[in-house]
């Protein structure tokens, strides 16, 4: 961690007045990192609470340019962290799930006012970091290779070994755990890490992070934590010193990062945007169904690459599923999730506003029906339902990312297939009925990264394999056993006891 003399992640003294703790502007580590250094970088951004307006922080940014000293100063740190007692390494990760759970408060509040989370939704993603913390801290003592088949006179055997350092690149919308899901166990397994947070919420999924591990006893270097633009993220992919990029983000920004690493042969790791469908067949219970769709639509404002962004109702009860969702969305509550008891908070930004309004209008002019919702007010967006959408319009063909539920029907099982699997994308999918096998039949034909039978589309636990195909992924996982896969490499080693002379 560097955290005496290089800024990394910065903020000025509103840092401890803002969130209703000062734990993260405590102590010597504070006095270095949020001294006011950030006037050092070249630009600096604002850190905006999405519900107010109000400016939380000032973070500096760093330039693509000088990233070459904190990623070479990383790849020096690396070797002696991988060389360090595995029970040492567990340590450290276990203190810092500890202390999260000791400032759990102050910690949930920072992602209600940065990301604009309801208080459920960030008390949940601070959980699951924690969780995650703990499953890494399992990981430096688990086996790591295999026994090959050998001979008398040579040992042959595989293991697995830290691939150098990792970049993270983290997005807004579950800052903390999604950044924390690829930083836990890349340290755990003996990696170094450059983490980039998005600048939205660069608090929540970077200055956290930073102040957890660091007073976990984590060395100095093992860890970077730097805010910057799309020019630094592009330093990430093309750095020499940077093993492997570890991506979580949208589609399009995915595609530049995957060419780019790619080129600069680098392992990619990418989990990128959803079109995801969830299937409610003519013998599901109607308001459990309802419930479903709600919780898989509006959960976080909609800004879930899981989210369920379409959902295909059986022709014979569509009617009055739309009604009893319209009904449902009606009663929610938007608001300020830091001071209101609301279901739903506000957007990121008014580029998202835009950008889910416009998909809502455009498919309206198409011909679908707006059921309810449709309209904003500054950031906050009503859940908004839509029915009758069909393939072609934008409701559902495009990631809405907002809080829209878009419905469209269906008359046989082999229809609800084939408009499920008539997207680029394949992240997660649902299935709702009280026939798990005929659930099942056509859950198992879905393309998809993740299937749910008898759930929505949202979900993940931690220990489970996550990742899609297609537009939605690179075909790679991260999490759970996939964690082994992906933060490290094969190497084959044979061992003689004595060298042998070759015939030549």
């Amino acid at each position: 961690m560097n955290i005496d003399k290089e800024l990394e992640t910065t903020m000025n003294e509103t840092l401890s007045n803002t969130a209703g703790g000062a734990w993260l502007n405590e102590s010597e580590w504070a006095e270095s990192v949020f001294s006011g250094t950030w006037e050092r970088c070249g630009q600096q951004a604002e850190i905006i609470e999405p519900a107010t307006g109000e400016v939380l922080s000032r973070i500096g940014m760093l330039a693509g340019d000088e990233l070459g000293r904190f990623s070479a100063a990383a790849a020096r740190a690396q070797g002696s962290w991988a060389k360090m007692h595995f029970e040492d390494r567990a340590r450290i990760l276990r203190t810092a799930a500890e202390l999260g759970e000791r400032h759990f408060a102050e910690l949930t509040g920072w992602i209600v006012r940065e990301s604009g989370s309801t208080r459920a939704k960030a008390e949940f993603e601070l959980s699951i970091t924690i969780r995650s913390l703990r499953e890494a801290a399992a990981m430096p003592s688990q086996a790591q290779g295999l026994v090959l088949p050998s001979t008398a006179d040579r040992l042959s055997m595989c293991r697995r070994a830290p691939l150098g350092v990792i970049g993270v690149i983290a997005p807004f919308n579950f800052p903390l755990y999604l950044a924390m899901r690829a930083v836990a166990p890349a340290l755990a397994v003996g990696n170094a890490v450059v983490l980039k947070p998005d600048p939205r919420t660069a608090i929540s999924g970077g200055v956290i992070i930073a102040r957890l591990l660091a007073e976990a006893g984590l060395p100095n270097g093992v860890l970077h934590v730097l805010t910057g633009g799309g020019d630094l993220g592009a330093a990430l992919c093309r750095d020499p010193h940077v093993a492997m990029i570890a991506f979580t983000g949208s589609t399009a920004a995915g595609r530049k990062v995957g060419e780019l690493a790619g080129a600069n042969l680098k392992k990619v790791s990418l989990e990128l945007g959803g079109k995801n469908t969830l299937i409610v067949l003519d013998d599901a219970d109607l308001d459990v169904a309802v419930s479903n769709a709600a919780w898989g639509a509006y959960l976080h404002q909609g800004q879930i690459c899981m989210a369920t962004g379409r959902i295909l109702v059986q022709r014979t009860i569509e009617d009055e599923f739309a009604r009893r969702l319209a009904a449902k969305a009606q009663q929610l509550t938007v608001g300020n999730p830091a001071t209101d008891a609301a279901a739903l908070g506000p957007m990121i930004n008014a580029a998202q506003v835009r950008s889910a309004q416009d998909i809502v209008d455009r498919s309206v002019a198409a011909g679908a029906k707006l059921e309810a919702g449709g309209r904003h007010d500054a950031l906050f967006f009503w859940p908004t339902v839509l029915s009758g959408v069909k393939p072609g319009m934008p409701a559902f063909e495009e990631e809405i990312f907002g809080p829209v539920a878009c419905i469209t029907g269906f008359d046989t099982d082999d229809e609800a297939v084939m408009l499920a699997n008539r997207t680029e994308y394949g992240l997660s999918a649902g299935v709702i009925s009280n026939s798990v096998g005929r659930a099942l039949e056509i859950g198992n034909r879905l393309r998809t990264g993740l299937l749910h039978i008898n759930d929505q589309t949202v979900a993940d636990d931690v220990v489970n394999p996550f990742g899609g195909v297609g537009a939605s992924g690179n075909g790679t996982s991260i999490g759970g056993p996939a964690n082994w896969e992906e933060f490290t490499q094969w190497q084959w080693v044979t061992i003689r006891g004595s060298a042998q002379a070759y015939p030549l």
